[in-house]
């Protein structure tokens, strides 16, 4: 096997073309048998392979830098710069991230996973070279629809201008994003694929680039020569490759959408190995929301290039018509427009994970905040339940939103209540509204919920008892009811329950009502206890007598973890809290 004599990108120097197209074979069947077993980016990793080994072949690194966009392309480069085992060998499998990452390599120049970063990184790379006298040569490498990203277009917008010297950006044109592309920009890779790179319609052209088109990107002898003629090039240039998302597998080839991401599959069919059965958050609320569409044409729904995470199919989308809007990888672009269409008289509801929002907190403050647009915002995955990956960790999201002034931000426990807020959300128009979307499992109420969550800051009292109180919030609501049932049964008196639903306020003529008979408030609360929900409880009780204790998540980046361990290091675990309690109570 050629791969198991590469160390290094001087190991791959030695080979010739030949060797090197069949090196591509071993890789991307490596990429297949491990991304079937454990999950992952397998389109995007597929189709990048002979584009990879192109660029270690030519260019000197670790000196001369590669900045991958997003970096869920890195399968092949990992494998190409001392990581082989990690794929050659099965009970190695987990020793390296789906991302680049500077802890396993010097190859490695960022931790990324998010995406529309690598031309940024990459201006940065360059200008410090060029202050600092340097001589390397800077690759970004961008694709899978990142160019619609903002940042994106700022890095290009910059770069085509303001640097002097060797920059290569790399444009992976496998016509595809998460989903389908969309924008303007898109149109114009196409026209330019159409014409072999000759239409004088050229986007890169007129932004100051040299531009280089390679029409077979999956071709590494073709790569190989257009990166010789480019090393060391002193100015601005982009290659724009055309390649196959999910080379070489036809189930991916078949199926780039949904075989962006996928979990175990079986590598004969491409199904996945062991499909969840049970009931999902996710088409819970598309059936919801379609049928909502369906019934009312002021209601849309705006999701930036995820439609797989609330699982709208493109059949949906299509039937769905132009009250489904994919705004592409463009975050703060479609919180904005859901402010102008709330301004309009429209109903959007816009949503997308938790990590993702981060970059839309100017938008959600300014345009929807600022101006009280009756926007609905899902934030989907936050929870210490969802992604474990360090760049797609959706424990943030409380401390980040819940202190912007006018936003109403709700914590729903169970189908019947989250189906109710957002539907409420929809309907009302006095506020912006975000929602938790819950992760924990689907858990159907016992009783009748609240359908009007318009009387702000009204916490409901689940279970009355005395002593001790426990506000458990959206997704550890679940286990506020274990902790209350182990603290009756165990310590013999019966504790106060309490959903607060309410994220961005207290009820403050509640939490004063428990001062007549508790002692003790317990809070729960799934994100970081730094500027989170538990917090405001405690600075509630500050001047009185009463004993708070916050149970969160300690601020920190968490990769690659295991949820049960997390929780008991963090003592979110019944039987730790009850422990805790006898220490600072007695026991009651």
């Amino acid at each position: 096997m050629i791969l198991e004599k590469i160390n290094s990108s001087k190991d791959l120097k030695q080979l010739d073309i030949r060797e090197c197209e069949i090196l591509s074979q071993e890789i991307r069947e490596l990429i297949i048998t491990k991304v079937s077993k454990c999950g992952g980016h397998l389109g995007s990793n597929l189709g990048v392979v002979e584009l990879t080994i192109a660029l270690h072949y030519v260019f000197d690194t670790p000196n001369d830098k590669i900045v991958y966009d997003v970096s869920h392309q890195s399968m092949a480069h990992k494998m190409l710069t001392g990581r082989k085992d990690a794929f050659l060998e099965s009970e190695k499998y987990k020793l390296v991230s789906g991302y680049t990452n500077t802890d396993e390599s010097e190859y490695d120049l960022f931790k990324i996973g998010h995406t529309s970063t690598a031309i940024s990184l990459a201006c940065g790379l360059t200008k410090a070279r060029d202050i600092l006298g340097g001589t390397e040569n800077v690759i970004a490498v961008i694709g899978d629809g990142s160019l619609s990203g903002g940042e994106a277009f700022e890095g290009l917008d910059y770069a085509g201008s303001d640097i002097a010297g060797n920059m290569i950006i790399v444009v992976n044109d496998n016509q595809n994003s998460i989903a389908e592309n969309h924008g303007g920009l898109y149109q114009n890779l196409q026209i330019l694929r159409d014409s072999d790179g000759k239409a004088e319609c050229n986007y890169f052209k007129a932004l100051g680039y040299e531009y280089r088109f390679v029409k077979n990107g999956n071709h590494v002898g073709e790569l190989i020569e257009v990166f010789s003629n480019l090393k060391g090039i002193g100015h601005p240039v982009v290659v724009h490759v055309c390649t196959v998302k999910g080379k070489g597998y036809w189930y991916a080839e078949e199926n780039a959408e949904i075989t962006h991401f996928v979990k175990p599959f079986h590598i004969s069919t491409g199904k996945e190995k062991n499909p969840f059965s049970g009931e999902r958050y996710d088409r819970i609320l598309r059936d919801f929301l379609a049928k909502k569409i369906k019934a009312d044409k002021k209601v849309a729904v705006i999701m930036p290039a995820v439609a797989n995470i609330l699982a709208f199919s493109p059949e949906l989308r299509e039937e769905l018509g132009n009250q489904f809007i994919d705004v592409a990888i463009a975050e703060e672009h479609g919180i904005a427009m859901a402010a102008g269409m709330a301004k309009a008289g429209m109903k959007p509801v816009f949503a997308t994970k938790a990590s993702f929002f981060q970059r839309t907190y100017d938008q959600i403050s300014q345009e929807v905040c600022i101006n009280n647009m009756p926007v609905t915002m899902i934030v989907i995955n936050a929870s210490v339940y969802a992604a474990t990956d360090l760049t797609h960790i959706g424990i943030f999201d409380i401390a980040m939103m819940s202190n912007i002034p006018n936003l109403v931000y709700l914590a729903p426990t169970n189908r019947q209540e989250y189906l109710a807020m957002v539907d409420w959300s929809i309907e009302q128009n006095a506020y912006p509204v975000a929602i938790r979307a819950p992760r924990n499992g689907v858990f159907d109420a016992e009783e009748a919920v609240d359908r009007d969550y318009g009387n702000l800051n009204q916490y409901k009292v689940v279970r009355q008892g005395e002593g001790t109180a426990i506000i458990a919030l959206g997704d550890f609501f679940q286990l506020g009811e274990e902790l209350a049932e182990k603290i009756e049964q165990s310590c013999g008196y019966k504790p106060t329950l309490i959903n607060p639903r309410y994220i961005t306020g207290i009820d403050e003529e509640l939490l004063s009502s428990l001062l007549s008979d508790h002692d003790l408030v317990v809070t729960l609360e799934d994100g970081i206890l730094n500027g989170g929900f538990g917090e405001k409880i405690t600075r509630f009780y500050g001047t009185t007598n009463m004993k708070v204790m916050n149970y969160g998540l300690k601020k920190e980046f968490l990769d690659r973890y295991n949820v049960e361990q997390i929780m008991k290091e963090n003592h979110l675990d019944a039987d730790i809290i009850i422990n805790d309690i006898a220490m600072v109570s007695g026991g009651k």
